[in-house]
């Protein structure tokens, strides 16, 4: 199975997106400080996600994005489906070709393992992973930690 970075900071971004969903447009930049992904990476990944209507842009001071829906209504699935990665367990990308062009002798094994993950990444709403108590936790420390670094230079 292959789930490379960009399938990982999409969903990691629009998770951050979801906690911080409170009527005003999201920074980039906020998102980028809180989860350590380069802004010009998720200037693409954005990107992606705008047009497959998943976000929406405000430009300008005080611009940013903001989820297009309730975080009940977007799955994990469409995030990594935006980005443009698949999940998928074969050698063959599904194409029954894996073995000299031909189905291999698990081919079927990989193939349902792969409808497995895209069923249980199409159950997960950004709902859901927020009221993760993890989630919760981990999002109340990088808040913290990107509060202490905006007083540090401030001051």
């Amino acid at each position: 199975m292959k789930l490379t970075t960009k399938g990982r900071y999409a969903v990691t971004a629009m998770l951050d997106l979801a906690l911080h969903n409170g009527g005003q447009p999201v920074s980039l930049a906020e998102i980028s400080e809180r989860q350590d992904i380069s802004l010009s990476y998720l200037e693409q990944l954005f990107s992606k996600l705008r047009r497959a209507g998943l976000v929406t842009s405000m430009r300008g001071p005080g611009g940013g994005y903001q989820l297009n829906g309730e975080p009940e209504s977007i799955v994990v699935s469409d995030i990594i489906a935006a980005v443009d990665e698949s999940v998928d367990a074969t050698r063959c990308g599904g194409m029954s070709d894996c073995q000299d062009n031909k189905r291999c002798l698990t081919h079927d094994l990989w193939s349902d393992l792969s409808d497995q993950i895209r069923t249980f990444l199409s159950d997960i709403t950004l709902a859901d992973m927020t009221k993760r108590r993890g989630v919760k936790q981990t999002a109340e420390r990088q808040n913290q930690k990107v509060e202490f670094v905006t007083n540090s230079t401030t001051h």
